[in-house]
């Protein structure tokens, strides 16, 4: 690729592309790396994509994404004495324990940890954090929304927890009604936007819109570019994808990588930007695209009692067609749901008339939904998280 000698702006360098990228950087022959692996941290990520990948920390670059955390939580209101829970997911070289482990360890404000890990059933999550009067968890939002589920089905509330900090996924409404059932008093709080791959990508703003963040304010550059151009953007209000320059990271270098979310600039001055949801992350349903964002606002939309707590939608193959089911967890208390399912297909069918049409023409399955428990709905096995997103159809 012919580069310039002389780069006086990011945006004068390619975007990276994600395939070329992890092809490059394998485990043996890597090309990315800019020098010998003999002192470094290595952590597993998702890169993006499902298949786990791996990036490389030296001590220094560790160091300042442990601090950033830290930080992060002291200003979100993390106070002394605080009993705080860590839920996340370790071993397998999974980053997130330890990386939220040393930044409660390291940071200023004394507090009590409580290394549980993600691995832990909602039942001894639960007796642990009631024992000790836990009051932060730090974990995925699937995790955490995992013990509500189990305390709302036996009837338990935690009046002590005060902050439930999250990362990895946003917390969307559902969630929110599910966890403010279970922690009638906790704050519902982002920890960081960043990725085990990118690093920090901003850090969260308390208040009603926990998708509002701080673009990094040193040796990092932060864009926004148009879909169909590449351009970057600087007006409020539109959209495009997110693009990271970590000016500290040299041994893995990111260099206008693709974080793989959608976001637009609040405040281009000030650097304040909104996220927006995955870079079209979705389903294709035959000829049939159906993106998670519109989607939750379909669901959103015909939800007026506010009961699902929980979903997720389904690929599968059904009689040689693709077909969707729609997987939907509600509150234990919610008997309406039969008459729920039929307004969100009529409602479907009325906002996505293609659907109608291709199902018609014999080009895909009908639409089908299931209920299930919160508890019982799909989770990544490395990460925990919630699959927004399930691909049941063969791959052969």
């Amino acid at each position: 690729m012919d580069l310039p000698d002389v780069v006086n702006d990011v945006s004068d360098l390619p975007l990276i592309d994600h395939t070329d990228f992890w092809s490059a950087n394998t485990v043996s022959g890597n090309r990315v790396l800019t020098q010998p692996l003999t002192e470094a941290v290595v952590l597993k990520t998702g890169g993006t994509t499902g298949a786990p990948k791996f990036a490389c920390y030296t001590r220094g670059e560790w160091s300042d994404f442990v601090a950033g955390i830290a930080e992060s939580m002291a200003r979100n209101g993390l106070r002394h004495g605080h009993r705080v829970a860590n839920l996340f997911y370790g071993g397998e070289l999974y980053a997130s324990f330890l990386l939220w482990q040393e930044s409660l360890t390291t940071i200023t404000t004394d507090n009590v940890r409580l290394p549980i890990g993600g691995a832990a059933s909602p039942e001894a999550v639960h007796t642990i954090l009631k024992d000790f009067d836990a009051q932060v968890t730090c974990s995925t939002p699937t995790t955490i929304c995992r013990v509500a589920g189990f305390m709302l089905e036996h009837g338990y509330q935690l009046p002590s927890m005060e902050i439930i900090f999250f990362a990895g996924e946003p917390v969307f409404e559902d969630q929110r009604r599910l966890l403010a059932a279970a922690f009638p008093n906790a704050e519902i709080c982002a920890a960081i936007y960043g990725s085990t791959d990118a690093g920090i990508i901003g850090s969260p703003l308390r208040g009603a819109d926990q998708r509002m963040f701080q673009a990094p304010d040193r040796d990092t550059v932060l864009e926004i570019v148009d879909d169909a151009t590449g351009e970057p953007i600087r007006e409020t209000g539109r959209s495009g994808r997110l693009i990271k320059t970590d000016l500290r990271r040299r041994l893995m270098p990111v260099l206008r990588y693709p974080v793989g979310d959608r976001a637009e600039w609040a405040d281009y001055d000030k650097r304040l930007f909104r996220l927006q949801g995955r870079h079209a992350e979705g389903v294709r349903i035959g000829p049939v695209s159906l993106y998670t964002e519109d989607f939750r606002r379909i669901v959103n939309e015909v939800d007026t009692a506010q009961a699902i707590i929980g979903m997720q939608l389904v690929e599968r193959r059904t009689d040689g067609l693709d077909s969707l089911l729609i997987r939907l967890a509600a509150r234990p208390d919610y008997t309406e749901t039969q008459a729920l399912t039929q307004a969100l297909l009529a409602e479907l069918h009325a906002s996505r008339p293609m659907i109608s049409d291709t199902i018609a023409a014999g080009m895909i399955g009908p639409l089908t939904v299931e209920w299930k428990p919160y508890n019982e709905l799909q989770i990544n096995p490395r990460s925990g998280k919630l699959m927004p997103v399930v691909d049941e159809r063969p791959t052969r």
